[in-house]
């Protein structure tokens, strides 16, 4: 869309009030402050829309030629240095890992917040057959249920402002109470992210990398260079073809665990670390990468990556394990059924704002059943890679 021409203030009144109707209609709601659409010189100079005004301050008539007598006051030092600084519009934001896992296993809305215990019925066809005669009755089909469980987590965040904070942060071109909503949902968010990797302790709530449903970890074969893992001290230690050998061992645990219910060609996702994943980057004699082997042998297979599965050190402390790099497979379904989900029963509850003598509280919540582990078969953990 162009934009529009505006040369007046005048002709920038009239169309803001004829865009007024429309924009509302649109759900964009805008302060009675605002009055006008900028004009073409506004915007080319970075000049707020308001009108202005600066008396003239004339000195008195003096003769010609230099004062007499020495100065009364200090030389003159330049003008104020303020006045020569400006604020930058754009505000760089500090960065923070990436939030993976609903990305990685996908995520459900189950129940609200009032639910506190949740339970996931579980039937196991089980029976007997007999050989066959006209008059014999044996045989028995039956079936089998139980109820696992799940407990869910609230917890919140409090925003609080005041009316000088918010002046004195708008003087620093910042919207302080913008950038708290911000901060608050981001949190709830990156702890919520948290307990699907590791869930909540004490509770009946468990994440998919330490969940005690799991089958125990595989250990890495032993490298070339002497140790297990991929790297040594951060430098690529392993060989492509063991980095692949080490992935062919957790598919052939998995299909041995699942009792063929999963073979090579089915959908599933090896999930691992940033730096784990550099791995895949490793090129044999013949100039073949492991992600290349991959792609050959298992064509149905993701590799996927989040800090979470980083050895534990001081630059990751959200890192599962100081014994090293952890990977997982995970295959999407089995025989029809999703094998694990992220659930939450409160994404954000932003609850009502409370006002104070000049200052506003206002409490926001979310929810967490950590992740649903429907198949704890299907996983396969290498850790020390």
């Amino acid at each position: 869309m162009n934009p529009i021409s505006i040369r007046s203030v005048d002709e920038g009144r009239a169309l803001f009030r004829s865009h007024k109707a429309m924009l509302a209609e649109k759900g964009v709601y805008l302060p009675h402050q605002m009055q006008r659409y900028l004009t073409d010189r506004e915007k080319a100079s970075g000049q707020l829309a308001m009108d202005m005004g600066m008396d003239a301050v004339n000195p008195p008539i003096a003769a010609m030629g230099a004062l007499p007598g020495p100065l009364s006051s200090d030389p003159n030092a330049a003008i104020p240095w303020m006045l020569t600084s400006a604020i930058d519009p754009e505000i760089i934001r500090v960065i923070f890992s990436p939030l993976d896992f609903a990305d990685i296993l996908g995520e459900r809305k189950a129940g609200d917040w009032t639910e506190q215990t949740r339970f996931f019925p579980l039937v196991e066809a089980t029976g007997e057959v007999s050989s066959y005669d006209d008059f014999v009755n044996n045989g028995r089909a039956g079936a089998n249920f139980n109820y696992p469980q799940l407990q869910s987590y609230l917890f919140q965040t409090t925003l609080n402002y005041g009316e000088l904070q918010i002046a004195r942060a708008g003087l620093a071109k910042i919207n302080w109470v913008s950038e708290l909503g911000l901060a608050a949902a981001d949190l709830l968010n990156r702890f919520q992210n948290l307990s699907y990797a590791f869930g909540i302790d004490g509770l009946q709530n468990y994440g998919i990398i330490n969940s005690p449903f799991i089958s125990a970890a595989l250990t890495p074969a032993t490298k070339a260079w002497g140790g297990t893992s991929w790297f040594n001290n951060g430098a690529p230690a392993a060989t492509a073809n063991e980095v692949y050998n080490d992935i062919v061992a957790m598919v052939t645990q998995l299909v041995s665990q699942t009792n063929g219910a999963i073979d090579i060609k089915s959908p599933m996702s090896l999930v691992m670390s940033p730096q784990s994943e550099i791995a895949m980057t490793f090129a044999n004699s013949f100039g073949v990468y492991v992600e290349a082997l991959l792609k050959k042998g298992y064509p149905n297979l993701k590799v996927k990556t989040a800090p979470q599965y980083g050895q534990q050190s001081t630059t990751n402390p959200q890192g599962y394990s100081a014994a090293g790099n952890v990977v997982q497979l995970i295959p999407e379904k089995i025989q029809g059924q999703t094998v694990v989900y992220c659930a939450y029963n409160e994404k954000l509850r932003s609850h009502k704002i409370i006002p104070d003598l000049s200052s506003w509280k206002q409490k926001q919540t979310s929810g967490t059943w950590g992740t649903v582990l429907r198949m704890p078969v299907g996983i396969v953990t290498m850790l020390g890679v």
